[in-house]
């Protein structure tokens, strides 16, 4: 009787790392599988000739977006069922253009800074 039962503990211990190896090659495999589809949609919108430099949301479905198309800086209004010429801009009439492939600066606060400007909003009592 003892002989059955350490047996079958030891079949469902080699059953439970199983599971947990296949767990563990899926999320492996979902995890590389998405970095590659990023890539490879990453390098679908990567134009020379036409770059978003700017986005403003306006309402849900309206935007102002400043566009650069080769030399020429346009101001478009975009809309559910329409795109709109606004003006056009040179590059030296815009007051912030980054450099040929400079990401604008990013603004980040750290979770401790969040955390604190909320304590700190919170009534004591």
């Amino acid at each position: 009787m003892m002989a059955a039962i350490s047996t079958s503990s030891w079949e469902s211990f080699f059953r439970l790392m199983g599971v947990l190896l296949i767990f563990v090659f899926v999320l492996a495999l979902t995890y590389f599988c998405t970095r590659w589809i990023a890539r490879y949609q990453g390098n679908l919108h990567t134009t020379k000739n036409i770059k978003i430099i700017e986005t403003y949301r306006i309402t849900n479905n309206k935007y102002i977006q400043i566009v650069e198309v080769g030399a020429v800086c346009l101001v478009i209004a975009v809309c559910k069922d329409t795109i709109t010429l606004l003006c056009e801009m040179t590059r030296e009439e815009l007051a912030w253009l980054p450099e040929s492939d400079e990401q604008p600066p990013v603004v980040s606060e750290n979770f401790q800074e969040i955390l604190r400007k909320l304590k700190e909003r919170l009534p004591r009592k």
